[in-house]
């Protein structure tokens, strides 16, 4: 007899040595038709591989994370089937999983989306015949007489060492590590997304192929959610909308530095502003430290040798500079001074700290990829017993702030990597101080076994936007590298010098980023207390313009953001030139409001309210921004 053990700990026994695939029918033909692949000692296999006796075995269905991942591996090669159904002259390369689908790598003639309809028609030929995916196993020998009239895979073989793995489905096979769904059946919604010119292996030098991309689902409405989320993406880039709003632009003079306009700053300000406002009620300090320092900081952090490559460096007075790539360096110079008492801890320092990062310009990316950047550090330095505490207040604080936005987000914590500085007692306190603090928080978290940083463990958030994107933003990382490179230290209640505990972290990491995250999450419409204009003043005629102006100084002096449309054109095109702009409150001022001293408001939701005081005006205005409502929609009566 042959026993297995499943997850839950129960056990299953079998005459002679079963697939993964038996193993899912024992339970039942419902949940094996939903079975994608097994995990057995961490490693993921195909359903099809034979079961030792006493193995653990976890079954992967289409519910499960690593699910998606397979099925679109396995779609890229129906892909690349397809493709050399229909261009016999084609060459195959490479075709991995990428974020949000495939690509595949073709030598072969150049394609436009024309193209699509008959190979994704030829795709879902091959998807209804159910083929079977089968692994086989050769030598090197045999793989490269398999491939012989294949010179790229031929060029891969090279490079192997060993057994060669292989898949095939029906008449076309190919190179792959695997593993894949059962059979072809199982990839129910594909869709081609577009096509690009990429480079053999990145070399410039070589042969220029076609770079066809895909995604895949197990579920038509899931193709169809994702089609529509690029859809309303397209809409919101921030990269548009940035132009449009007159918020910020990007000029050849400084790649990937921003330009903010005075909206931008505007917008910029407020959320700065905010920032501020939450750090102080939790006790925060604001410091600010130099932009460049010498080479000997760097060397002591150790960015100067794990990330020079990345750092822009100068010379002074015949020293080496470095302008800082993060904060954190300069911040432990400041800790330092202070040598402070554990009746002082814990200490909690912020820096909007400007820093440049050298990112190659085809990783640029609008603002959320760029080489200059403000990041919203803080470090907080505190004793080990601290550590709960603290992790639950920088939770509880994050959580303030991606809710005043409308944000939902999600939790990772990320445990000791193989290489990683410190003794297993400070990674167990460590971690066992991350995961208390969250299970007292008692939001729901996934574990990354091995993915922390060298320094320490750590928690990442991942902000959830509008159309469901996730952006990964906030982190709390604790660290166990740079307290002892400084020789930080505080006075203990013995007396003694101690080495502090301390936590790095960021709630909206790079501001610019999320900035741009903010652009495309409200799609521009901002809410009131946020908007670059507040409110948008438009008198009807050139003789109200010195009365709309002296309006425009009085809202102002009471904090208001307030812009005056001088235009002469039409009152219609002046409201519907506001509109686009998104501003919030557009009120308009004629004969009638100068006599009575009262404001014609018309809000986004098109509902306009005539004879409103400056009083009533003022008000409702003021309270919305100090409640900082997610909407952009005052209610005036």
């Amino acid at each position: 007899m042959v026993k297995i053990t499943l997850p839950d700990g129960s056990k299953r026994e079998f005459n002679e040595a079963p697939s993964g695939g038996d193993i899912a029918l024992s339970i039942s033909e419902g949940f094996a038709r939903s079975c994608v692949a097994m995990e057995i000692n961490g490693d993921l296999l195909d359903l099809s591989e034979k079961v030792a006796d006493g193995a653990t075995v976890r079954l992967i269905t289409t519910k499960d994370s690593e699910a998606l991942e397979i099925m679109r591996h396995s779609a890229a090669h129906v892909m690349a089937q397809a493709i050399t159904n229909l261009y016999k002259d084609a060459h195959l390369t490479i075709g991995p999983v990428v974020e949000g689908g495939f690509y595949y790598d073709i030598d072969m003639e150049p394609i436009g989306e024309e193209a699509f309809p008959a190979i994704e028609q030829e795709i879902n030929r091959l998807v209804k015949a159910k083929l079977p995916f089968a692994r086989k196993e050769i030598s090197k020998e045999e793989a490269l007489e398999r491939f012989k009239d294949e010179p790229y895979k031929l060029e891969l073989i090279e490079d192997l060492e060993g057994t060669i793995s292989l898949y095939e489905q029906g008449d076309f096979t190919d190179l792959c590590r695997g593993p894949h769904v059962p059979h072809t059946g199982m990839i129910k919604a594909v869709k081609l997304m577009r096509v690009s010119g990429a480079y053999w292996r990145a070399d410039q030098t070589r042969a220029q192929l076609q770079r066809v991309y895909g995604t895949a689902f197990f579920d038509k409405k899931e193709l169809k959610a994702h089609l529509h989320m690029i859809e309303e993406a397209k809409k919101r880039d921030h990269r548009k909308l940035g132009t449009q709003l007159d918020l910020f632009s990007f000029h050849d003079e400084a790649p990937g530095m921003p330009f903010f306009h005075a909206r931008g700053m505007a917008m910029w300000n407020a959320l700065l502003d905010y920032w501020r406002e939450e750090h102080a009620k939790d006790e925060y300090v604001e410091t600010k430290t130099p932009i460049m320092l010498n080479r000997a900081l760097w060397e002591r952090s150790g960015h100067w040798e794990n990330y020079r490559e990345n750092m822009y460096t100068s010379s002074v007075d015949g020293f080496d500079y470095a302008i800082k790539p993060m904060n954190c360096p300069g911040g432990m110079l400041l800790f330092r001074m202070k040598s402070p008492s554990y009746r002082e801890l814990p200490y909690r320092a912020g820096e909007i700290g400007l820093v440049h990062r050298h990112e190659l310009s085809g990783a640029l990316s609008g603002l959320f990829r760029v080489r200059a950047f403000h990041q919203d550090d803080a470090h907080i330095f505190m004793t080990p017993e601290q550590i709960h505490d603290e992790i639950l207040g920088v939770l509880k604080l994050d959580e303030r702030i991606y809710g005043t936005f409308g944000l939902d987000f999600h939790l990772e914590l990320s445990t000791r990597p193989e290489k990683s500085i410190g003794s297993d007692e400070q990674w167990e306190k460590a971690t066992e101080g991350l995961k208390s603090a969250l299970d007292a928080y008692g939001k729901g978290y996934v574990i990354n076994e091995g993915d922390g940083a060298f320094y320490g463990p750590k928690i990442d958030i991942h902000i959830k936007d509008a159309i469901g994107r996730t952006w990964q933003c906030g982190t709390i990382q604790l660290d166990m590298s740079l307290p002892e490179r400084f020789d930080l230290s505080y006075i203990g209640a013995d007396n003694e010098k101690h080495r502090p505990v301390m936590i790095h972290r960021v709630a909206f990491g790079s501001i610019e980023r999320f900035f741009g995250i903010l652009v495309e999450h409200y799609a521009g419409r901002f809410p009131l207390w946020l908007a670059p204009v507040q409110v948008v003043l438009l008198p009807m005629n050139d003789d109200l313009l010195d009365y709309t102006r002296q309006v425009k100084k009085e809202l102002e002096a009471e904090g208001l953001r307030v812009e005056v449309d001088a235009r002469g054109e039409s009152l219609k095109r002046k409201v519907r030139d506001a509109q686009l702009e998104q501003v919030p409150v557009i009120v308009t001022i004629g004969e009638k409001e100068r006599e009575g001293g009262v404001f014609s408001v018309r809000t986004l939701d098109g509902k306009v309210t005539y004879g409103v005081s400056r009083e009533a005006f003022l008000s409702v205005v003021k309270a919305d921004i100090r409640a900082r409502k997610n909407e952009s929609v005052p209610v005036f009566g």
